[in-house]
C-alpha cells in the first residue's frame, strides 16, 4: 500500500450538509482518517464558517436550508475570495448541474448516495493539486509591497512591515484584486462576517493598514474610491 495513502496529511474539513445522518458519518469517518472535521447544517452558517476560518477543503451539499449549495459557492469566490477547494454533493447527475458546478469555482462533485472511502480520497487529491498551484505563487506583489503568504512576512522594499491578522487579510484581498476595486461591503464581510457593525469601523481599519504600508517618502499605494471602496496600486484613478 503506497505510505501516503495509508498515512495522510490531516486535513482540516468543512462539512456544509443539513441531513444531519450523511453529516454524521461524513464527519465520524474523516475524524476515523486522522482529519479534523468540522460542521454546518445549513448554507448560511457554512458560509460564516467557510469565511471565518481556515480549512483545506470544504464540502458542499447542493440543496440546503437558509442559502443553497450553489449559492455558497458563488459567494465563496466571488465575494470572499476564497480559493479553498470544494467538493460539491448532489442527488442530481446531470450534466447541466455539473457544469454549473464547475463554472461557478467547484473543483470536483460527487453524487449522492456518497462512498466515504472515495469522498475521502478525492478531497486529498483536490487538496494536493491545490497545494502544487498555489506553490508556484506563494508570493503577492503590487509595485514594491510583497506578502509572502507562507511566511506571513510583509515588505515594502527593503523594510518589514508589521500588521495583525485582520490588517493581513484585507492586504490579501486587495493585492489579489489589484489594481480593481474591492468594494466596502466586501472589506466588511471579510472582517466581520455576517455581523458588520453599524458604525463605520472600516474606514478606522483602512487607516491602520494605510499607516503601514504607505509611509512618509514612499510612492502612495492604498487609495480611496469614493463610493465604492478601496483599491492597491499605482496613481490614484
Amino acid at each position: 500500500m503506497n505510505a501516503s495513502l495509508a498515512h495522510p496529511v490531516p486535513l482540516q474539513v468543512l462539512i456544509i450538509e443539513d441531513n444531519r445522518a450523511l453529516a454524521a458519518n461524513i464527519f465520524d469517518y474523516l475524524e476515523a482518517c486522522g482529519h479534523v472535521p468540522d460542521a454546518a447544517p445549513d448554507g448560511n452558517s457554512g458560509l460564516d464558517l467557510a469565511i471565518r476560518n481556515r480549512y483545506d477543503a470544504i464540502v458542499l451539499d447542493w440543496m440546503l436550508p437558509r442559502m443553497d449549495g450553489m449559492s455558497v459557492l458563488c459567494k465563496l469566490r466571488q465575494e470572499h475570495a476564497c480559493v479553498t477547494p470544494i467538493i460539491m454533493l448532489t442527488a442530481k447527475d446531470q450534466l447541466e448541474g455539473k457544469l454549473l458546478g464547475f463554472e461557478n469555482g467547484a473543483d470536483d462533485y460527487l453524487v449522492k448516495p456518497v462512498a466515504l472511502p472515495e469522498l475521502e480520497i478525492r478531497l486529498r487529491v483536490m487538496v494536493s493539486r491545490a497545494q502544487a498551484r498555489a506553490a508556484a505563487g506563494r508570493t503577492l506583489r503590487v509595485g514594491d509591497l510583497a506578502y509572502h503568504l507562507d511566511t506571513l512576512q510583509v515588505t515594502r522594499g527593503t523594510r518589514s512591515v508589521a500588521l495583525s491578522g485582520t490588517s493581513r487579510n484585507i492586504l490579501e484581498l486587495l493585492m489579489r484584486e489589484s489594481p480593481g476595486t474591492v468594494r466596502r461591503d466586501r472589506l466588511e464581510r471579510l472582517i466581520w462576517g455576517q455581523d458588520v457593525p453599524d458604525a463605520d469601523l472600516l474606514r478606522s481599519r483602512m487607516h491602520l493598514l494605510r499607516r503601514e504600508i504607505d509611509q512618509p517618502g514612499e510612492a502612495r499605494l492604498l487609495h480611496t474610491v469614493t463610493g465604492a471602496g478601496y483599491r492597491l496600486g499605482g496613481a490614484s484613478a
